[in-house]
């Protein structure tokens, strides 16, 4: 099977991407699975409704999100509802929500698991390698394919939890950074990795925020109140070929777009 997994997607030229790129992929590629991180969609934080139907209308399949999730208060209204739309598994017991969702693609069961980092992360997250270690065990007869969004901040604990996770599944893309890696591979036991899909927003931003609030911010340490940039876009995401039988990546490759202005 053929995964497309999209980077953080930043407000509407986000948005905006997902539609223009994903459905033409989706053809030309053969591609069976969409899975996309929406938790900066709605205005550059959280999600909403209408955004996460405008979303999944593109062909997408799985939405994972972060620690932005639940910005939009919106999103406690029919989070609970929608299996499809995933928080951080590590989040505390009682967390509104899902955190993994098995689907059927191109005939085959497919597990989605959303994690949290806990390194220089807001929240105070239970361990990700113990909730994830629980799902695996529970699903372990039901599934061959596993792919994991591990939301986290630095480059060392996301190579951890991909080492410590080789040979058990069969992708591991990292989110939240929106700066995309040029480092995927497929791991020594069979598994698809990348640090960081980037990011799927305004090319001419500092991570999504116009540039020129970031700036001030940064020279002046006075509180400054960020907005989503607009203009051209980019896609970040990650191509995987997964084998049906063994569940293991034969094939990965980076897509990093750039609209013109």
């Amino acid at each position: 099977m053929r995964v497309l997994a999209v980077g953080d997607v930043v407000g509407k030229t986000g948005r905006r991407m997902v539609a223009k790129r994903v459905p033409g992929l989706v053809s030309e590629e053969g591609v069976d699975l969409v899975v996309v991180n929406a938790e900066n969609a709605a205005g550059g934080n959280g999600l909403t409704h209408e955004v996460m139907d405008e979303l999944l209308s593109a062909q997408v399949d799985v939405l994972t999100s972060g620690n932005h999730v639940f910005d939009k208060r919106e999103v406690f209204e029919f989070i609970d509802d929608v299996p499809v739309l995933l928080r951080p598994l590590n989040l505390p017991a009682g967390t509104p929500g899902h955190g993994y969702v098995v689907v059927c693609k191109a005939d085959l069961p497919v597990a989605v698991v959303n994690l949290s980092g806990r390194a220089f992360m807001p929240f105070h997250y239970d361990d990700p390698f113990a909730a994830v270690d629980a799902v695996l065990a529970s699903i372990k007869n039901e599934v061959s394919v596993v792919i994991v969004d591990f939301h986290a901040e630095t480059t060392s604990e996301k190579m951890a939890l991909a080492w410590y996770l080789d040979a058990r599944i069969s992708l591991l893309f990292g989110t939240h950074t929106h700066v995309q890696t040029a480092d995927e591979q497929i791991f020594p036991q069979g598994m698809a990795y990348i640090t960081d899909l980037g990011m799927t927003g305004p090319r001419d931003s500092v991570i999504g925020v116009k540039a020129p609030l970031v700036i001030h911010k940064m020279r002046t340490q006075l509180p400054t109140r960020f907005e989503t940039a607009t203009g051209p876009g980019q896609f970040g995401a990650l191509l995987v070929d997964i084998d049906n039988d063994t569940g293991k990546a034969v094939a990965v490759r980076r897509i990093l777009e750039y609209e013109n202005a």
